[in-house]
């Protein structure tokens, strides 16, 4: 009997053998989400075509030191787990939005520090040379001498920040450029004519940096362009589109 009684309590671990197998799970999640990965949603178009408006994005913790988020043991552990890597002109990153740190962004990175950029007719040059953008979408807009000759002082745009707009003068070197400082990048968004990013708001700290964006996982369709005929045709049309977007962002 003790030993039928043995044999059925090993196949049944009970209560407390059921809590520390959840348990092992929660530990595992909590450390994907502080220091592997985490989920993000694209709020608008700024980044079209590479995302689009509902794409939902695993960024990868692991590529940047999140130094602006974490300090003091938990960077340590970080950092001897996940040793950071270095940012590379055309990166995707997600970071904390400089004038609202709690809402997350996701733009590209354009220029590194000690650069000198500025935009003419909306393309980008790199100290003095034209840099070459496939990835950059130019749609039909109205002229905006602000957006498109930046760096202007002469016209502003309601949607800079007032704080931006001030240290502008600060960053504008004599022939028309801004020099980015150390530790921080200037990123725009693919939509060029659509997004408001460091034109706007200002460079992003490297300890603003989240990671950035590796695989879409799922995508939500905007259901006004579904097509008509009943639920069927939609439901293999929501499927088609998920299966189209679903891949990975490199």
């Amino acid at each position: 009997m003790r030993a039928a009684s043995g044999a059925h309590q090993g196949k049944h671990p009970g209560v407390l053998g059921t809590v520390a197998a959840v348990l092992r799970v929660l530990v595992v999640g909590v450390f994907l989400q502080t220091f592997v990965l985490q989920t993000y949603q694209i709020p608008s178009g700024s980044m079209i075509p590479t995302m689009l408006v509902g794409d939902c994005v695993l960024v990868s913790k692991a590529a940047y030191d999140d130094a602006g988020s974490r300090r003091g043991a938990w960077r340590r552990l970080e950092r001897s787990l996940l040793p950071p890597s270095a940012v590379h002109r055309g990166d995707m990153v997600v970071f904390h939005f400089p004038p609202e740190p709690s809402h997350l962004l996701v733009k590209r990175v354009i220029g590194m520090p000690g650069d000198r950029l500025h935009l003419r007719n909306g393309r980008v040059f790199l100290n003095d040379i034209p840099l070459q953008e496939p990835y950059a979408m130019y749609t039909a807009a109205r002229p905006d001498v602000f957006r498109d000759e930046f760096p202007n002082l002469n016209e502003t745009d309601p949607n800079v920040d007032p704080a931006w707009w001030l240290a502008l003068r600060r960053t504008l070197r004599q022939d028309g450029n801004v020099l980015i400082p150390p530790d921080h990048y200037f990123v725009l968004g693919d939509n060029r004519n659509n997004s408001e990013d460091s034109r706007y708001w200002g460079f992003v700290p490297q300890a603003g940096i989240v990671g950035e964006p590796a695989l879409i996982y799922f995508a939500v369709p905007n259901g006004a362009d579904a097509p008509p005929g009943g639920p069927l045709p939609r439901l293999r049309w929501v499927s088609g589109w998920v299966r189209q977007r679903i891949g990975v962002l490199h």
